[in-house]
């Protein structure tokens, strides 16, 4: 009754009632029966739900504590890495097809350079420079990873070489050669722990609750005895499959 009114806003009717008592009689019913018959013993689906109901009645009888500040301090100077923030780019870039000029690269490139550095109107324009690409003419506020991501590895490796506020190249990519602009970099580095404290104190309870479910299930395995047997052959018939 109560899940029919908070579901309908309203009681059932007499006849929605006796029809709400039917519902329940058919399901216990048809579930005892089920069992009955074991086709509740190799069901992937219900094995997977009563484990999961496991873990979560686990979850509910461990309770993990607020870190103290010697916790938290500990745990943030042993995961430095992982909360170091990366160094942030912004910058502008023009393409070049290496095919396209051949001998005369050098002399294009430093022609270039020579007009974008002296000339702002020429440089204000810079996207109408270069050859047709579908690469992004400037990204702002993006990491090394993402840079990595966009012009491959070893252009994004030369990002901390590359002079600030000037224009400079050319650099290879994944894709050819490149005139480079960067228009701010921001240092990363390892914030102040008061910075990310909140992020520090989810971190370490998700880490302690994963820890106190693996020694619940370590409880119950010590229960069992348990046998463990691989096929000798198991890498090569690994390998032959794929």
């Amino acid at each position: 009754v109560e899940q029919f009114q908070r579901t309908w806003m309203r009681p059932p009717t007499r006849p929605e009632l006796q029809a709400l008592a039917e519902d329940f009689v058919k399901e216990e019913i048809l579930y005892r029966e089920a069992q009955a018959l074991g086709l509740d013993e190799d069901d992937l689906v219900i094995r997977r739900r009563l484990r999961q109901k496991m873990e979560f009645l686990n979850a509910d009888l461990v309770e993990v504590q607020a870190p103290t500040e010697a916790q938290l301090l500990a745990y943030f100077d042993a995961n430095q890495d992982r909360f170091r923030r990366p160094d942030r780019f912004s910058l502008q870039q023009i393409f070049l097809n290496p095919n396209k000029y051949k001998t005369n690269l050098n002399r294009t490139t430093a022609e270039l350079l020579e007009r974008l550095n002296t000339d702002p109107a020429f440089a204000a324009d810079s996207q109408a420079i270069g050859d047709v690409t579908l690469l992004p003419a400037q990204l702002k506020d993006v990491t090394r990873r993402e840079v990595a991501n966009t012009f491959g590895p070893g252009f994004a490796k030369g990002l901390a070489n590359m002079p600030v506020g000037r224009w400079s190249g050319p650099y290879e990519s994944s894709y050819g050669l490149h005139l480079v602009r960067i228009t701010e970099r921001e240092p990363g580095g390892l914030p102040a722990m008061a910075e990310i404290r909140s992020v520090l104190e989810r971190e370490w309870r998700a880490e302690n609750s994963k820890a106190a479910n693996e020694r619940f299930y370590q409880t119950l395995r010590a229960r069992y005895d348990v046998e463990i047997r691989l096929p000798a052959d198991l890498t090569a018939k690994i390998l032959a499959v794929r």
